[in-house]
């Protein structure tokens, strides 16, 4: 019924009859048909995510060339999100916690048999893969809050014996952990009382910790890459002595560093995105690439040996790629292609032949459609600072005068980038203008960018997004009287002071697990993510010394200026942004007589994983931006 209510109010107002057929939110936000498939060590099978019969995504396996494919995993409920292969023979791994909790478990699925056993089994312990080595198959790494929850030790996993020993405790600081050529944990991030990092090695696990680099709070973006084959120098991403982070190597002895790839204008992409990355040979230790992103992706050769291969897949398929794993003998590579016009596309390379072989798009539904080209801009803020942005306008329509949804990312410390997006070619189907801007505090162009957001939360940071929505405004492209702003996470929040702070400026939000007052955000953080506050009180702002100021920045505290609708969408058990900060704010809103929905789901932590979830959310919101931006020019705000 809403779906057909939103088609309706559609049809109405945004003369559906000249845009293109639509496209049904399950084809969007549904379950994808194949995703992240994954070459087997020995080459011959690839594992990947796929539903079940009851649409929960689990791990399938299928030979290379064969129509065998079957599944391994049972799920009862969640869907399976991270997998990977161990290098022990037919073993399998896949993280999953309990209804968004975040505290993730390592199984581990033998493939001949389908058992399956929890490798962690501690209530309330958060699981993180350190490490797996081709020359230790039995063995696993992994990272556990079991003996202190704010902190995580490493422990040693048989995979054969199923034993869990400690084999690195951690002194409180540590951010992250690395293991060397001989798979020992021999180099440490720590998180310093300054809010910046330090890297720290030891020459075996029973010498001393000794400092192989301090940065400082600019430069704590950096992180280790990996231990060069002699374990003598570390391979890291670090930004000391220039703006934007480069890919360098530095003895451990002598300090000294080389520069092996740079970018004045971008940093090395961050791991977490979805495109590009650092890849690393891990048979030599080398790093073989690595990719930088202003607008869009590009690679950087730092070994010449696959210079020939990184040419053949800038050419092998449309879209930036990505290599997402490789067999033991590096032989055969999975590579996946995001374009924006299209699903993500999976193929296989053969390195000795040069030739991709396509494997699968992850919702192939889609091809029948006709998607939204999205276009790079640079828009300029009120101060100087170039934000690079995206623009994807609906198809069939004149450019002009549009509604116009702002769509801002999460994180803060994150990025918008350039690809297919389900959220912004369902928007423009519906025939709405789609904006994302990476403001400044957002990662990848340069420390100076980046820091130029802190303590700017609903300050600068929102002021470039009101930049960017009168740019759109002035470009003709955006009716100013029919613009939305929404995001999850951070940019929950963004939408959540757009509402309060500047409720001119837009017609209605939509707020999906953002906070709505820093403080009680600041004082809820999950117990492990105690090395980072420090870097938090840098950046956000310190709840134990200026909690006024914090609630200067807080919605909550002006949500008797909302007068716009407001959509708020949040999953009970996130453990980053805690229900009380919907619950607080929806109840001012309500209080005050404010137009206001709240979709509150009770097995989801931060952000929506289970398709029926999803597929509620985006009809409730398809609905209420039809009713609120779909009104003729000039009514928008009735």
């Amino acid at each position: 019924m809403l779906i057909f209510a939103a088609a309706l109010l559609g049809a109405l107002h945004l003369g559906a009859a000249a845009l293109p057929p639509r496209i049904p939110l399950p084809v969007l936000f549904g379950n994808p048909v194949k995703a992240n498939p994954l070459i087997s060590p020995d080459g011959k099978r690839l594992a990947y995510l796929a539903p079940d019969e009851k649409n929960v995504l689990q791990v399938w396996v299928q030979t290379i060339g064969r129509d065998d494919a079957r599944q391994v995993t049972r799920d009862p409920k969640r869907g399976i999100q991270i997998h990977m292969w161990a290098y022990a023979p037919d073993t399998l791994l896949y993280l999953q916690d309990h209804d968004g909790d975040e505290n993730f478990h390592i199984y581990a699925v033998d493939v001949k048999s389908d058992k399956i056993r929890d490798l962690t089994p501690y209530p309330n312990v958060q699981a993180q893969i350190v490490g797996l080595d081709r020359h230790y198959p039995d063995e696993l790494l992994a990272a556990l809050n079991r003996r202190d929850p704010r902190v995580h030790d490493v422990y040693r996993i048989s995979l054969k014996r199923h034993e869990v020993k400690l084999d690195t405790e951690s002194p409180g600081d540590v951010l992250g952990w690395q293991a060397d050529p001989q798979f020992r944990i021999r180099a440490a991030q720590t998180a310093l009382p300054d809010g910046g990092m330090e890297v720290r090695y030891r020459a075996d696990e029973t010498s001393p910790w000794r400092t192989v680099v301090r940065w400082g709070p600019d430069d704590a973006d950096g992180r280790v890459v990996d231990f060069t084959a002699d374990g003598k120098s570390l391979w890291l991403i670090s930004s000391e002595g220039r703006n934007t982070t480069a890919l360098v190597k530095r003895n451990l002895a002598t300090g000294q560093e080389t520069v092996a790839a740079a970018d004045p204008r971008a940093d090395v992409t961050d791991p977490h995105e979805d495109v590009g990355g650092v890849i690393v040979n891990p048979l030599s230790h080398q790093v073989e690439a690595v990719s930088f992103e202003w607008e869009r992706v590009a690679w950087m050769v730092v070994d010449p040996k696959v210079a020939a291969d990184l040419t053949a897949l800038k050419r092998g398929a449309p879209g930036d790629f990505t290599v997402t794993s490789r067999d033991r003998d590096l032989k055969k590579w999975v590579v996946s292609y995001t374009n924006d016009t299209r699903s993500r596309a999976y193929y296989l390379y053969d390195r000795s032949t040069k030739q991709l072989t396509h494997l699968f798009d992850s919702r192939p539904a889609l091809a029948k459609y006709r998607l939204a080209p999205m276009k790079p801009v640079v828009i300029h803020s009120r101060d100087g600072l170039d934000l690079v942005s995206y623009l994807t306008l609906p198809v069939g329509v004149e450019p002009k005068n549009l509604p116009m949804l702002l769509d801002v990312h999460g994180g803060p410390w994150g990025r918008d980038s350039w690809g297919y997006n389900p959220e912004v070619q369902w928007l423009a189907n519906r025939g709405y203008a789609v904006l994302q801007v990476n403001f400044r505090a957002s990662t990848g162009f340069g420390k100076k960018f980046l820091h130029a957001g802190d303590r700017e939360w609903a300050g600068k940071m929102h002021n470039d997004l009101i930049d960017a929505v009168h740019w759109a405004a002035l470009k003709g492209v955006a009716d100013p009287m029919r613009i939305g702003i929404y995001g999850e996470s951070y940019g929950g929040y963004a939408a959540l002071v757009g509402a309060a702070f500047t409720p001119d400026v837009f017609a209605c939000a939509i707020d999906g697990s953002g906070p709505s007052n820093l403080v009680t955000l600041l004082k809820s953080i999950p117990p492990y993510w105690e090395p980072m506050k420090r870097m938090l009180a840098v950046r956000v702002g310190d709840v134990e010394k200026e909690p006024q100021f914090l609630e200067s920045r807080s919605p909550l505290f002006k949500a008797d200026q909302i007068r716009i609708p407001l959509l708020i969408v949040q999953g009970a058990n996130d453990p980053r942004v805690k229900t009380a900060e919907a619950e607080q704010i929806v109840a001012a809103v309500r209080n005050a007589g404010k137009p206001m929905e709240y979709l509150l789901f009770p097995d989801e932590g931060h952000g929506l994983v289970r398709p029926a979830n999803r597929l509620k959310f985006y009809a409730a919101a398809e609905v209420f931006l039809a009713r609120y931006l779909s009104a003729p020019a000039g009514e928008g705000k009735g």
